[in-house]
């Protein structure tokens, strides 16, 4: 067999074996490339290059900065915004807002950059909703497709078509130029995801769907009897007790209210000092009478961002959290005695509550006086700290906790610690994308490289927030392009096709050239199609005697026009894990979009590009 036999072989085989579904989609992508090796087609160093490529490179350092922009509450903060603009019960104005939003930030940071920040977003906001994620999660990409026309900067393809339409002599595209054609295929997209995307789309949730913890500060103060009646109270500059012990704070005379713990004013940890100092918190539980008899005599203000007496505002914010774990069978803390208020063996985490089989020990055992609690194997105890505190202290085998604090803090917490960073750090990225100064995957390195060194994530972390399935999957996959230019497959394809056309007209160019990149792009890299296409349209273009600016728009439109198979574009891929997509979900919605992209491509071009 002949090299290009080979290859269209192996690309047959594969989709037949992505459509089937049974076999994981890495190991299919893997058997790709060892496939074009053993075949001879390509290498071993092209067979296994697209692994070391910058666009892999970049798509896995694009899953840290959007980790970084959830792990502070960033994502949360949007997703609030979507789902304060869009209500709980529209799912048009949910939509459109979505994907507005997408199409926006893919014209800066381009379509893999805007999918993968808005990507935790919208799951999030689904499992908020109780809606099914695959009813958003496709638009969401389908629509960044759209949106990469609105830009010079919204993918590689509109840089490349400038390029060559200044190499041509016809002058380059300038920045906001792709707009005149993308606002009308944004337009279309949205139209047609609202009217039939419903109906089209199945109705899925992600095998693994995380859960929803919006309300999880106000179930545990509601479980354990904190919702009303707990106070955090800041230490006056002529409060007595500047420069006292913090052993000497008696509230004997306010028996209604009692001393749960004294927190730095800085990192709203338990105090470490021997003394207290101005701007630290008092940490009170009683009634309200009480506490304010207690703060006007001692010179003690309530925070001013949490509302006196609201245990949810007043313990779970965006310094300190809550931390729900049980005590195991075979726990090294059975027998051990503890008591409200303890502060931890750690000194960062402060025990509030205790509770066996689901109800609250009587204050009368549960005091310092009386020993404490003794812990039995199933107790739950509810913990207070700081968020580094509770992600440092909780990986502990003693105890079992409920709810992971990162996942809670990344839900549940908008604009937490860290927040304005992430947001300098992905500014300065699009910055750098938009401008060009470094390429992509330096952009991209630079930017995980300083959510690391802010402190925003560790190492560990930044290996977990990387999806390798998709990073691997696409690395894979990227040879099959070296393959059909290695081998003059695609060439040849492309000639045969314009040959046909050639002398039907202009408009049967611009169909046949659509065709052949739409279908290609369906199996290779749209920036590796267009990289065929392009110089093949830009002859046929002057051999007709006709201005190659409209084929090269005609031919970017085209190339964006990706959304019949999850193999697309690495972004399609992103969202089959958690939209729970199969292989033959992706035409449904898609084979109408594509008809769209068809009519802008072949009949609206050329009224905006005269030939």
């Amino acid at each position: 067999m002949s090299p290009i036999a080979y290859t269209a072989t192996i690309i047959a085989i594969a989709v037949v074996l992505f459509v089937w579904n049974k076999i994981p989609v890495v190991l299919v992508a893997m058997g790709v490339a060892l496939a074009l090796w053993a075949t001879g087609v390509l290498t071993l160093g092209q067979s296994l290059g697209g692994l070391g490529d910058p666009a892999v490179i970049f798509i896995a350092s694009l899953f840290v900065v959007s980790s970084g922009l959830e792990v502070t509450g960033v994502t949360a903060w949007a997703g609030q915004l979507l789902i304060r603009g869009a209500g709980e019960e529209s799912r048009t104005r949910l939509l459109l807002l979505t994907m507005l939003l997408v199409s926006l930030l893919t014209a800066l940071i381009s379509v893999n950059g805007a999918v993968a920040a808005l990507l935790p977003v919208v799951v999030v906001i689904a499992v908020r909703l109780k809606r099914n994620s695959s009813q958003l999660l496709m638009p969401l990409v389908f629509s960044a497709h759209a949106g990469s026309m609105l830009a010079l900067t919204g993918t590689p393809v509109n840089v490349l078509v400038s390029e060559a339409a200044g190499d041509a002599g016809v002058g380059t595209f300038s920045f906001f130029e792709f707009a005149l054609v993308g606002i009308p295929l944004l337009l279309g997209t949205m139209a047609i995801i609202v009217l039939f995307g419903q109906r089209l789309l199945p109705e899925r949730n992600g095998a693994t769907m995380p859960a929803d913890f919006s309300r999880h500060a106000k179930t545990l103060v509601e479980q354990y009897g904190l919702a009303s009646g707990v106070y955090q109270m800041r230490v006056r500059a002529s409060s007595p007790y500047v420069g006292a012990a913090s052993t000497s704070i008696n509230l004997v005379d306010y028996p209604g209210l009692q001393l749960v713990a004294i927190q730095d004013g800085e990192s709203a940890s338990p105090i470490r000092r021997q003394v207290v100092a101005e701007g630290d918190h008092l940490l009170l539980r009683g009634d309200a009478e009480s506490a304010a008899s207690f703060g006007a005599t001692m010179h003690l203000a309530f925070r001013e961002e949490a509302k006196p007496g609201e245990g949810e505002e007043t313990l779970f914010n965006r310094h300190s959290g809550l931390a729900e774990v049980v005590i195991p069978p075979r726990s090294g803390l059975v027998g051990h005695k503890v008591f409200p208020g303890m502060v931890t063996d750690s000194g960062d985490l402060i025990i509030l509550a205790v509770q066996r089989g689901g109800a609250e020990i009587a204050a009368d055992s549960a005091t310092k006086e009386s020993g404490g609690i003794v812990l039995q194997s199933g107790d739950t105890m509810l913990l207070q700290g700081t968020w580094k505190a509770l992600d440092l202290h909780l990986d502990d085998p003693d105890v079992l906790v409920v709810s992971s604090p990162e996942l809670v803090r990344r839900q549940a917490v908008p604009m937490g610690p860290g927040a304005l960073q992430a947001i300098i750090i992905l500014i300065a990225m699009v910055v750098l994308l938009a401008t060009g100064i470094v390429p992509p995957a330096v952009a991209g390195l630079l930017a995980a490289g300083a959510i690391i060194m802010t402190g925003i994530m560790n190492v560990e972390q930044a290996y977990r927030a990387i999806s390798w399935t998709t990073v691997i999957l696409v690395g894979a996959l990227m040879p099959l392009s070296t393959a059909m230019v290695e081998t003059g497959a695609a060439k040849l394809m492309a000639e045969h096709l314009v040959n046909f056309v050639g002398d039907a007209g202009p408009l049967a160019l611009l169909a046949g050239l659509f065709l052949l990149t739409a279908i290609m792009g369906q199996l290779i890299s749209n920036t590796a199609t267009a990289l065929i296409v392009i110089p093949i349209g830009v002859a046929a273009a002057t051999a007709m005697g006709i201005s190659p600016r409209p084929v090269l728009m005609s031919t970017a439109v085209a190339a964006a026009a990706a959304f019949l198979t999850p193999i697309a574009t690495p972004t399609n891929l992103m969202v089959m894990g958690p939209g729970g997509y199969a292989f033959s979900d992706y035409w449904k919605l898609g084979l109408p979009l594509l008809i769209w992209f068809f009519v802008v491509s072949v009949f609206i071009v050329p009224m905006i590009w005269r030939f």
